[in-house]
């Protein structure tokens, strides 16, 4: 396979969300709310429900509706983050597929768009310690030559160790940050769960 199904990818998200909704929410009781896990898990669930009711026309429309429904189904931080993050990257695209180029373009894209809403920086210990290492990875590894499939594994390798080095973090986001140095020791729900974005589409391109 050398594009990406969109609809594909958002199935599997929402797949991993609901696989593991559980160890999200463990995550989240340490240094947050307690339901990162039940919100990834509703409004992934919410946007494949949206995309079977009614199929829209290309990757653009489907990434833009995932976006729309995530913003409006998923509670805190996290649904406006995710939802600028599919709106961004759905205005990027440019094609009827998601080739590598066009992925790439609106990886950076969607990305972008979450600093632009959420301000995070590296180290902060939120969902960007994920996704900028796996978007940098991404870039780099597609300009080196490789396939879409092998940039993803760099890209799912970066966000992983990314998320892993949240642990170490003291949270400057979120409630988490009111915890200061107690939120050291701490993975980061919101890194696992990009992650868990990551992963799913290496998984679909496999």
């Amino acid at each position: 396979m050398t594009d990406l199904d969109p609809i594909q990818w958002l199935s599997a998200f929402a797949a991993l969300a609901e696989d593991n909704a559980e160890l999200l929410t463990e995550l989240d009781a340490a240094i947050g709310d307690a339901d990162h896990g039940s919100n990834i898990h509703r409004g992934t669930a919410a946007v494949v429900a949206a995309l079977t009711e009614t199929a829209p026309g290309g990757p653009a429309e489907t990434l833009k509706q995932a976006g729309m429904v995530l913003i409006r189904t998923i509670g805190g931080a996290s649904g406006p983050l995710y939802g600028t993050f599919f709106l961004r990257f759905a205005a990027a695209v440019d094609s009827d597929s998601l080739d590598a180029a066009t992925f790439a373009k609106a990886f950076r894209a969607g990305v972008d768009g979450i600093v632009a809403r959420g301000k995070p920086e590296t180290g902060d210990k939120t969902m960007y310690d994920a996704l900028a290492p796996a978007v940098q990875a991404f870039d780099e590894r597609l300009g080196e030559g490789a396939d879409f499939a092998e940039s993803l594994d760099a890209a799912l390798r970066a966000a992983e160790a990314g998320r892993d080095a949240t642990i170490l973090m003291p949270a400057r986001k979120g409630r988490a940050s009111y915890l200061g140095e107690r939120s050291v020791g701490h993975q980061d729900p919101g890194a696992t769960s990009a992650t868990l974005l990551v992963r799913a589409a290496r998984e679909v391109l496999r």
